[in-house]
């Protein structure tokens, strides 16, 4: 499974994308509506930026903000890690183990054409993954 190409394993159907002047309100709206914890922000057709339920509740809810006035430009992360179909599903497991991510855009020339999260890991195989990794780091 971890030498599949990401191509196979990401998410097409709750892949979604919202322009940068989106409130949050309405990109949390979306990301319900296709019950997935992420949006990509796109402008034209470039990713510019994620933004995860994370950041919700550390970006917006928790300093106070209004998710209503509040622009997913301006609490987004911008120029996010991204990933290639090509690459193997392990390397989107380790990219998402030592980063702390949960959601890596899959970008092909340029242009988001899916995601991958830690959904897509199920969690018996991601702890194995994991497991194994630090193994060989032990005896490194």
């Amino acid at each position: 499974m971890f030498d599949l190409p990401i191509r196979r394993v990401m998410e097409r159907k709750k892949f979604i994308t919202t322009a940068p002047d989106t409130p949050v309100s309405q990109a949390a709206r979306l990301m319900a509506s296709k019950d997935t914890g992420a949006v990509l922000v796109v402008e034209g057709d470039q990713l510019i930026g994620i933004f995860t339920e994370r950041d919700v509740v550390f970006r917006v809810i928790a300093p106070g903000l209004s998710p209503k006035e509040t622009l997913l430009r301006e609490v987004m992360t911008s120029h996010p890690k991204t990933l290639d179909p090509t690459q193997s599903y392990g390397h989107a497991l380790v990219i998402m183990q030592e980063n702390g991510f949960r959601h890596v855009p899959v970008v092909e020339n340029g242009h988001a054409i899916g995601i991958i999260s830690s959904r897509n890991a199920m969690d018996p195989d991601l702890e194995e993954f994991v497991a194994d990794q630090r193994r060989r780091e032990h005896y490194r």
